[in-house]
């Protein structure tokens, strides 16, 4: 991956929230979508408050 890659976290219909690249997330079908964080660590940061919020279950 080069630097410049953004990430997003994509709430899908059943509920489980996955990190996708910005190419990855034009192809699902997002029930809503947060996003978008400059590292991938930035993105799992969230998704961990996401999961512990209630707003997404963990996979």
């Amino acid at each position: 991956m080069n630097e410049a890659t953004t990430w997003y976290i994509i709430k899908t219909n059943t509920g489980i929230c996955q990190i996708a690249t910005a190419g990855e997330a034009n192809t699902l079908e997002p029930k809503e979508q947060w996003g978008p964080f400059p590292s991938q660590g930035e993105a799992i940061a969230k998704r961990v408050g996401l999961i512990r919020s209630g707003k997404c279950q963990p996979a």
